[in-house]
């Protein structure tokens, strides 16, 4: 319409002309002036909407949070409801636990008999050295007899059959040494080394009994606003991803900017870089007094590929006349004033006009100048989408 209007003065000076003059106003005496019309029209249309694209599909993204339960059961007890706020811990909803509790209870006691039975091993330690000093003692005892009687059967006073006696004596004396040592051996390595591994075995069994029950309960993972919960006391919780108890809207970080992705026709791509200049105009701020509708922004970066070109590996092979629909290039822009963030509500459809600035020379600043025509039609878009109540929804990619 603008362009229109702002190429048509050859065709209004023609007239005028010729209507002063007193001649027949014909398509043959206003040939020349439409045909200047048409080519400075077309002229216009062509720098307007191939150096300043224009998108309908214009989106401010969020991310969500599915909340699956761990295990399955019935809910005992809910402790949010749709619309609340929840910080990072808090408890959401809890899961019958009766038979993680009674697990749990069976882990400790073994883990409780084991550490008693850690006492026992201990004493009998204590007990076996006691068996190894009396078994030693003995043998000292018989070896220093074996020893007199030798010496009196060397000097001819003592009884062969004597000497026997006691070397046999020693003998069986040692072999209670061995098995007192042995039993000493057993002792020291249940309380080392069996032991230890039991009650390491149990107190595994213990934390895995533990998390099974906590499993039962479920926390926030994030700050955020609950909504589409689909749960109440007595409904089975599950853990299919498919099917969320609920679904957590986080925060916005403080942090990160807020990035509005806008989808343009392929052929924008040529004429999109970092870094220029746009605007953005969202359903969700549009108002009769204009403030804050239309909002200043950046193209902050281009995705390096088109979406609807990946091929995802599986057994057919893809059939590339199946994509017919072409796919848009994909820009992320950033507001150039942060305190109009926090007015953008997340998942609202934008359009996103942006504008040519980087070219140099005459026709650079003619065509950065041009841009003021698009600026108008998109607030005479936004007004117009006021009046009818129909949002600001398109088509087209320019």
């Amino acid at each position: 319409m603008f362009e229109l209007l702002f190429t048509s003065f050859p065709a209004v000076l023609r007239y005028l002309y010729l209507k002063k003059r007193g001649l027949p106003i014909t398509v043959w005496t206003m040939k020349t002036a439409v045909f200047t019309w048409a080519i400075l029209a077309f002229s216009l249309f062509l720098l307007i909407f191939y150096f300043h694209p224009k998108t309908y599909a214009g989106v401010v993204p969020f991310r969500t949070v599915s909340v699956v339960a761990q295990t399955a059961g019935p809910v005992t007890d809910l402790y949010v409801e749709n619309g609340q706020h929840v910080q990072k811990g808090d408890l959401l909803f809890r899961i019958e636990n009766s038979a993680q509790t009674a697990a749990l209870a069976e882990a400790k006691a073994q883990l409780d008999l084991i550490k008693a039975s850690e006492k026992k091993a201990q004493d009998a330690v204590i007990v076996a050295q006691a068996s190894v000093d009396s078994v030693n003692a003995q043998l000292l005892r018989h070896k220093d007899d074996l020893k007199d009687a030798e010496t009196l059967v060397s000097r001819g006073v003592g009884r062969a059959d004597e000497v026997v006696r006691l070397r046999a004596l020693v003998a069986s004396t040692e072999a209670e040494l061995n098995a007192a040592e042995a039993q000493l051996d057993l002792a020291r390595i249940d309380v080392e080394q069996t032991l230890p591994a039991q009650i390491k075995a149990a107190q595994t069994a213990v934390d895995k009994a533990q998390v099974a029950l906590g499993f039962t309960e479920v926390h926030a993972f994030t700050d955020g606003t609950i909504t589409q919960l689909s749960l109440w006391p007595g409904s089975p919780a599950t853990t299919i991803v498919l099917r969320p108890a609920m679904v957590i809207i986080p925060d916005r970080p403080e942090d990160v900017p807020v990035r509005v992705a806008a989808g343009f026709n392929q052929v924008a791509r040529g004429q999109l870089y970092p870094g220029m200049p746009a605007e953005i105009a969202c359903d969700s701020n549009a108002s009769l007094s204009f403030r804050n509708t239309v909002m200043p922004a950046r193209v902050h970066s281009i995705q390096p590929a088109v979406a609807s070109g990946q091929i995802i590996p599986k057994e057919d092979i893809v059939d590339v006349a199946q994509r017919l629909q072409r796919g848009s290039v994909l820009a992320m822009l950033e507001l150039e004033y942060p305190e109009h963030e926090a007015m953008l509500l997340d998942g609202s459809g934008c359009i996103v006009q942006t504008y040519t600035d980087n070219l140099s020379g005459v026709g650079g600043h003619i065509i950065a100048a041009t841009g003021m025509i698009k600026a108008v039609g998109l607030r005479l878009k936004v007004f117009g989408a006021i009046l009818t109540g129909v949002g600001l929804g398109g088509g087209g990619g320019h």
